[in-house]
C-alpha cells in the first residue's frame, strides 16, 4: 500500500510539473501571437524589382534623360547592333532611318518595328523619353 502511494503521490506531483510547464510555455506563446510580433516576424526582410518595373524614388524623380533610358533599355541592342538594330552615333546604320523623318522613327520605336520590341522593352517609359534617348543615340551624327 505504501508503494501504491508513493506512486500516487509521484504522480499527482508529475502531473501538476507538467500543467504547470505547459501554463508557462502557452503565456510565452500567447505573448508571440501578438498582431505586431507576427507582423514583425513575417515583414519583408528586402525588395526586389521585375525587370521594365521602376521603384518610387525613380517614379518621383521626374522624366529619366536620353542618357538614362539608353543605359538601362537601350544599350544590349544598339551598342552591338543586335538583330540590326541602329548602333549608338554610327551615321550608316542610322542614315536610312533618319530620312523617313524624326515622327516615323519615334513611331518604330514606340510601337515597335521589325526586332525591335515595343518602347523598346522599356514599359514604363513616356513618349518624351523614348525620343530623349533617340536623340542621345544619334547626337553624334
Amino acid at each position: 500500500m505504501r508503494v501504491m502511494n508513493s506512486f500516487f503521490v509521484k504522480s499527482v506531483l508529475g502531473t501538476l510539473s507538467l500543467l504547470f510547464a505547459l501554463s508557462v510555455s502557452a503565456a510565452s506563446v500567447q505573448d508571440d501571437m501578438s498582431r505586431e510580433a507576427i507582423a514583425e516576424r513575417i515583414k519583408p526582410i528586402g525588395k526586389h524589382y521585375v525587370a521594365g518595373e521602376s521603384s518610387a524614388a525613380e517614379e518621383s524623380s521626374g522624366p529619366r534623360s536620353g542618357q538614362q533610358v539608353y543605359d538601362k533599355f537601350c544599350t544590349a541592342c544598339h551598342t552591338s547592333g543586335v538583330m540590326g538594330a541602329p548602333k549608338i552615333n554610327n551615321a550608316a546604320d542610322w542614315e536610312e532611318r533618319l530620312a523617313q523623318g524624326m515622327d516615323t522613327v519615334l513611331k518604330h520605336a514606340v510601337e515597335g518595328f521589325n526586332a525591335m520590341p515595343p518602347m523598346g522593352t522599356c514599359s514604363d517609359c513616356s513618349e518624351e523619353e523614348i525620343q530623349a534617348a533617340i536623340d542621345y543615340m544619334t547626337k553624334d551624327i
